[in-house]
């Protein structure tokens, strides 16, 4: 089958239904992809000035919801939320519970579903179409984070963008980068 063909059959696809359907590998799936998205949280590194740290877990995060699909990638996010709000330390730095930066995790889990929804239209098969999921899920991660930040620190929204957005602008690019190879590179390989 060429490449062309190939891509054609897997549209609608997304990474994870290349793997044999089943219930038992939806339930591992999203439990993997949560437990993927704590373990990206404990790689933190703090901001000055910051209540918010540079984490693993929002790269994590979009990578569960364009390999899962929007439904599991979501599934995925609300259960390591709930879990982390249950008291498992699995938040950055080994936190639990609901803190100033909780904001950005209820935005993960929409953000999830919005880059898994553009991964089964395509949205993940090319570097141009990956930049375009990533900074379509960034948006919404940040769109929720930061109001929230700024109403749980009882800060301005300005101040909450100049400690909650800005200093992580140029590690999600970097992240994006390492996503918009990722994706694109495994369904070539797929294809192959």
């Amino acid at each position: 089958m060429s490449t062309a063909a190939a891509t054609s059959a897997r549209s609608g696809e997304v990474l994870a239904d290349l793997l044999p359907a089943s219930r038992v590998r939806d339930i591992a799936l999203v439990v993997g992809g949560a437990a993927l998205t704590g373990l990206a949280a404990q790689i933190a590194v703090p901001v000055p000035g910051s209540p918010v740290p540079v984490t693993g877990q929002t790269f994590a995060a979009l990578l569960v919801g364009t390999t899962l699909g929007a439904g599991r990638g979501a599934a995925s996010l609300a259960l390591y939320a709930l879990v982390g709000l249950m008291g498992v330390p699995w938040f950055a730095n080994g936190t639990s519970g609901v803190g100033v930066s909780f904001g950005y995790i209820l935005g993960m889990i929409l953000a999830t579903a919005a880059v898994g929804a553009l991964a089964r239209r395509g949205g993940d098969r090319s570097t141009l179409r990956m930049a375009g999921t990533m900074l379509v899920g960034e948006a919404i991660i940040y769109a929720v984070g930061v109001p929230y930040l700024a109403a749980t620190a009882h800060i301005s929204f300005s101040a909450a963008v100049a400690v909650g957005l800005t200093p992580f602008l140029i590690g999600d690019a970097i992240k994006a980068a390492l996503a918009m190879g990722l994706l694109p590179t495994a369904w070539k390989l797929l294809d192959k």
